[in-house]
């Protein structure tokens, strides 16, 4: 069996055509001249690898310009954040260029790469797993200020994120405190710091409570709803099945909620659920979901802000920054919701 194609990037592009990475971008965007002769060598090396340029909006427009290189786009907790990217940009008389990566190390590369074409004054990052071997170093070849934004990394340079352990520990502790003795967790994408932080605070509220983890209990999702949905009917097959699940994202939420519905369990009577993300339709739900609200519009503000700071002054000292997360204590973990005050 052949293994599958590999997606082709703007680097094959540029060396099938024997042309640089920013003159396949000057085609494909047009931001440049570029003789007839060398356009119609990118345009055949385009076809010939089937290559999809990644889509580029711009969100406002002003002479100067600030990137966004992100996943989902269309999802709505990043959605919230790009809003907050747009609002302060603008308010700092930004124009600002969005690429979606797909979560995917070469289309993030490729991003990163149109954006720098584009001459983008700074870059806010949501880095993908790899982003060190592919993107970091376009990032520090043109020196251009970036900061990372809700995935956190060792890597010198500014950043935001929010607290993602210690409230993971809390909504585990409010199960473990309620008498659940075998919670599951759905983890999201490997690789990425939120995964992490959070099922290192599934972890650290069972040290706490001094109860054990059965690791079939732990279950790679990866942030996605089918992901959700399959690592939830997985754990309910088990001879031990969870009387509660954190769940990591929204989207594997769903999944989740998809999954005990046609297993016929009740939330939270026959399982308790908590979740990572809010929805703003949660508090609608019935039962209404407990959930940790992330200040994405305040987070996305943020890394703009820390950009701004960076071209005023590229030798000030690098801030990572942490904002607090509200969870928003409803039904699905198997409290009686508060009556609503008049």
């Amino acid at each position: 069996m052949r293994p599958p194609r590999r997606t082709p990037r703007l680097a094959d592009v540029a060396k099938l055509a024997g042309v640089s990475i920013s003159t396949v971008s000057h085609v494909v965007n047009g931001t440049r001249f570029v003789s007839p002769d060398t356009r119609d060598r990118v345009r055949q090396a385009m076809t010939s690898l089937d290559y999809e340029p990644p889509p580029l909006a711009v969100r406002s427009r002003s002479g100067r310009a600030i990137g966004l290189a992100i996943t989902g786009a269309s999802s709505p907790y990043f959605a919230e954040l790009i809003q907050g990217v747009e609002s302060e940009a603008s308010r700092a008389g930004f124009a600002l260029l969005l690429c979606d990566t797909h979560d995917d190390v070469q289309r993030e590369a490729d991003a990163v790469s149109m954006l720098l074409a584009h001459n983008v004054e700074a870059i806010v990052i949501a880095p993908t797993k790899g982003f060190q071997s592919e993107t970091l170093p376009l990032l520090r070849k043109h020196e251009t200020p970036f900061v990372f934004v809700d995935r956190m990394s060792d890597v010198r340079c500014d950043q935001v994120g929010t607290e993602n352990e210690a409230v993971s520990v809390a909504l585990v502790e409010h199960l473990l405190e309620l008498g659940h003795r075998r919670v599951g967790m759905l983890t999201g994408l490997e690789g990425l710091s939120t995964t992490q932080e959070r099922w290192r605070g599934y972890v650290r509220a069972h040290e706490l409570a001094d109860v054990p983890i059965d690791p079939r209990l732990v279950v790679p999702a990866h942030s996605t709803v089918g992901g959700g949905r399959a690592g939830t009917t997985a754990m309910l097959r088990l001879d031990e099945p969870p009387t509660a699940i954190f769940s990591g994202n929204n989207a594997m939420t769903i999944g989740a909620l998809l999954a005990l519905k046609q297993g016929g369990r009740r939330v939270p009577e026959d399982v308790a659920l908590v979740t990572f993300d809010d929805f703003e339709w949660a508090s609608a739900m019935s039962p209404a979901l407990t959930a940790a609200a992330q200040p994405f519009h305040a987070m996305g503000a943020q890394a703009v802000q820390l950009l701004m700071r960076r071209l005023e002054d590229p030798f000030a000292p690098r801030r990572v920054v942490r904002l607090p997360v509200e969870i928003e204590h409803r039904e699905s973990c198997g409290c009686r919701a508060e009556p609503a005050t008049t």
